[in-house]
């Protein structure tokens, strides 16, 4: 009987933190380019004192291995491992606050994102000044 107590607890604490993760952007994406509907990238996010940030974990078919668009400390550093996406807070439904680097131009823009289609997608809105100037693209739960 203990066994199966045990067995029970497991089973509801793995499924309420299945369910915790898909209410968070927490985790590993693929990055689908809203230009070419590829796959990019797999972004990981993570939370570090209240705040997400993100790097490149995983790149398809780089035209480039460094960040050579990149100004500052990013210049001509390597594009696996960097980190793209940085000061991010939740603010009620969505986070936002942060930035977002586009490799791919060298632009650093401010950030939204929110989760659709119960967690399993993420929409990431980069913008400058206004999030109404900006695109979006939808990035899949890895």
């Amino acid at each position: 009987m203990r066994m199966l107590s045990a067995l029970a607890a497991g089973l509801i604490l793995s499924v309420g933190t299945a369910y915790a993760d898909s209410l968070s952007p927490v985790g590993n994406w693929k990055n689908i380019s809203d230009k070419t509907g590829k796959t990019e990238a797999i972004i990981q996010i993570w939370e570090e004192n209240g705040e997400l940030r993100g790097k490149l974990s995983r790149l398809f078919e780089p035209k480039e291995t460094v960040c050579s668009a990149c100004k500052g400390d990013k210049q001509n550093k390597p594009l696996l491992g960097m980190e793209i996406i940085w000061g991010v807070k939740r603010k009620g439904e969505e986070w936002g606050g942060g930035k977002i680097l586009d490799p791919n131009s060298g632009d650093i823009y401010s950030v939204k994102m929110s989760l659709a289609e119960g967690g399993r997608q993420l929409k990431v809105r980069g913008f400058m000044g206004f999030a109404l100037l900006g695109r979006t693209q939808t990035w899949l739960r890895e």
